[in-house]
């Protein structure tokens, strides 16, 4: 697998997308570029790099040869088991699981990307990027931790800040056609009161509806980790209208997800899904009745279109130091800013104001005892 670094046009260092202006930043040489540079630059030179490989004639030999298939044995042994890596920018290790495909060197911290991990079948069809950048994502983490009274201070102390990290997640996008319909019975009733006598009129209808649906944006999760999968979940939804053809560009200086749940997997619930949806459309088109049943309803679904998508979420997660070891996290949509999390609950802190609160009434009641 090839693990890459965006080179800096001019000076050779390691780009970074910047969402504030959507372009890539050099923080050697300050020298800015946008998509279409850095894909210029670098088509440019995997075409003189392809010239110099075909202008050498090294010849393998047996050993060479045997070599490489006890490699492909060993990775194809690791294959669903941590996974290793050298740095392109300084040579060092780089550890990973089965499912990061971006990541940081911890020595020379150049963003790294695992580009086998996101090419063939693995492919995204777009990436929306981010918006947020990390001082505001930092500036709005601790606006909202410290207002929460009971939250532990190393929640949100210097370490915390530090680990807060821009993450792109999996999702596959569902836009799809159906036809369908349904039958009910609809029941209206009329009371009325005539002297002493109470008349009540009940009339039932027969009622059917059918039409033809157009679903868009149903976002569906594909990475299978359960707590990440929370985070992702809580922040939506997102503006799929800006996201753009995938360039592995946009993933320097995040981390990035690839994908474990096939389309395949999610198909059954996706129609689920959507048959609910058409049902709850055409239930409403019904009118007012008393009281409304569906005896029978379809969908068919007669057009379906997926696509592969990376989504930004900024995202800080926290170890309660306990015997529990709950895993709680603080998590931020990329692009909109909304936020959630489960927040860890000090409780020192709890027991201090119960106290306070307990002192306070204990002294009041001594006090009102007193002046009687």
């Amino acid at each position: 697998m090839e693990v890459i670094t965006h080179k800096c046009p001019n000076c050779g260092g390691a780009l970074t997308f910047d969402p504030a202006d959507q372009k890539f930043h050099c923080p050697y040489c300050l020298s800015i570029f946008t998509e279409a540079e850095v894909s210029e630059f670098e088509a440019k030179q995997k075409a003189a790099q392809m010239v110099d490989e075909d202008n050498s004639t090294a010849t393998e030999t047996t050993e060479d040869a045997a070599s490489k298939d006890t490699t492909t044995e060993t990775e194809a042994s690791a294959e669903g088991t941590m996974e290793l890596y050298l740095c392109p920018s300084c040579g060092a290790e780089i550890v990973t699981d089965t499912t990061t495909a971006a990541t940081f060197c911890y020595y020379c911290h150049n963003p790294v990307v695992l580009q086998g991990r996101l090419s063939g079948k693995f492919l995204p069809d777009k990436v929306l990027p981010f918006a947020i950048t990390k001082e505001e994502a930092v500036e709005s983490f601790l606006n909202w931790s410290q207002k929460k009274w009971f939250v532990p201070k190393d929640f949100f102390n210097k370490d915390q800040v530090a680990k807060l990290t821009g993450v792109y997640f999996p999702y596959w996008n569902v836009n799809a056609q159906a036809d369908g319909g349904l039958n009910g019975t609809g029941t209206s009733l009329r009371v009325w009161i005539v002297g002493d006598i109470e008349y009540t009129e009940t009339k039932q209808y027969e009622v059917r509806r059918a039409g033809r649906f157009r679903f868009s944006n149903l976002v569906k999760n594909a990475l299978s980790k359960n707590a990440q999968q929370k985070m992702v979940e809580s922040v939506q939804p997102f503006q799929l209208e800006q996201a753009v053809n995938f360039k592995d560009q946009y993933l320097a200086g995040f981390q990035a997800e690839k994908r474990d749940i096939e389309y395949q997997t999610l198909a059954p619930d996706v129609e689920q899904e959507l048959k609910g949806y058409g049902e709850n459309l055409l239930k409403n088109t019904v009118g007012s009745f008393t009281n409304f049943s569906v005896q029978s309803s379809h969908l068919e679904l007669t057009d379906t279109k997926k696509e592969y998508l990376l989504l930004p979420v900024w995202l800080v997660t926290y170890q309660a130091d306990d015997d529990r070891k709950k895993t709680f996290y603080y998590a931020m949509n990329g692009q909109t800013g909304k936020v959630a999390g489960i927040l860890p609950i000090s409780y020192k802190k709890l027991g201090l104001v119960a106290g306070g609160i307990f002192a306070g009434l204990l002294a009041l009641f001594m006090g009102v005892a007193y002046l009687l």
